[in-house]
């Protein structure tokens, strides 16, 4: 089946599910929200119903208390995160909540007010965790998730808000120690960035220290363990970073010999795009090596090649699984009651 047949195919599942809704259904659960007593319940079903329910974001938005209240979920968990004791079926239930989140940050109707907000930060602890364990991992790819979603919408504002954050040196921290999985939505959400022009009027030195970062581990991890998804996208970011004239000279010195030699041949095998940007990624290199700076800007992609869209996160991730949802034994998240994890676009 082609991409564009499945894209309708699911189009039609989906406004088939919206069509048997029940919306007084819908806003009893947002109601439940509002009450300790109903809210797992109803953040379990609503979660479950983000994708058949377009205007759920501002039903959620604008509903009194309910905003509170998955914020509530959030800081409950501070406590678990550090010395890091969460457990599955909590990780399960504060994802249930990051995951109506997401749902608000990826709608254009309320997303300037979710930034106003400032409730990403409220996620910024949780990318902060380094546990291994399953209910840490879904958390922060939950988390990433919502991050995702806010990028994918190329909007300036999102861009200026995270470049007052913190966001890259925890992406870039999760690209060297995360999940393959994590990894490759870090490296997303990094991609996105680099890729808007407001972060090369920080100032070099902002731009510049990136490249030394991307080499070594998470090259080597690919090289051992190689990820067509994942490799995409760090090549992507090395493409962009060529641009920079700092940033390109650094690469010079420091880009890691796997991308220059055959080592990713059989991975990018089927992969144009990626060969191309690899291609013109070494082209600049060589460019600024002959001392005549940076090729031509990398933004927007080369010869029509596409960028191509974010991780997909919309079914539980392969690896994560075991007996129906991760750590098993139900419908999705660290303990198996759960939607999963989410994030819009195809790899």
């Amino acid at each position: 089946m082609s991409s564009h047949a499945a894209g309708s195919t699911a189009a039609t599942a989906a406004a088939a599910a919206a069509a048997n809704v029940d919306r007084n259904q819908i806003y009893q659960w947002i109601q439940e929200l509002s009450s300790p007593d109903t809210r797992e319940t109803a953040l379990l079903e609503l979660s479950k119903k983000r994708e058949v329910v377009p205007d759920l974001a501002p039903m959620l938005w604008n509903s009194f208390g309910t905003i509170a209240a998955l914020l509530q979920e959030i800081i409950n968990i501070y406590p678990a995160i550090n010395p890091p004791v969460l457990s599955a079926h909590q990780s399960n239930r504060v994802c249930n909540a990051l995951a109506l989140l997401q749902c608000v940050a990826s709608h254009p109707d309320t997303r300037s007010a979710f930034l106003l907000a400032h409730i990403p930060l409220y996620l910024y602890s949780f990318l902060h965790t380094v546990s291994k364990t399953r209910p840490f991992e879904y958390l922060r790819l939950t988390s990433l998730g919502v991050i995702g979603a806010l990028v994918k919408t190329d909007e300036q504002e999102v861009i200026n808000f995270l470049l007052t954050t913190e966001i890259i040196p925890l992406c870039l921290r999760i690209m060297e120690a995360g999940s393959e999985l994590s990894k490759t939505v870090a490296t997303f959400i990094l991609q996105k960035i680099l890729l808007d022009e407001t972060v090369y009027s920080l100032g070099s030195d902002r731009v510049s220290f990136l490249s030394p970062t991307f080499q070594g581990k998470m090259v080597l991890s690919l090289a051992k363990e190689p990820s067509a998804r994942l490799l995409k996208h760090v090549v992507r970011c090395y493409l962009r970073l060529s641009d920079n004239h700092r940033a390109c000279e650094a690469l010079c010195q420091c880009l890691p010999d796997q991308l220059r030699d055959d080592t990713f041949t059989a991975c990018l095998k089927d992969d144009k795009s990626t060969k191309h940007w690899l291609a013109q990624l070494l082209k600049n290199l060589d460019t600024m090596s002959a001392g005549g700076g940076a090729a031509n800007p990398s933004q927007g992609g080369q010869a029509g090649v596409s960028l191509g869209g974010p991780p997909n996160l919309n079914k539980p991730p392969v690896g994560l699984t075991a007996g129906g949802g991760v750590l098993g034994g139900g419908g999705g998240g660290a303990g198996g009651s759960g939607a999963g994890p989410k994030l819009p676009g195809a790899l």
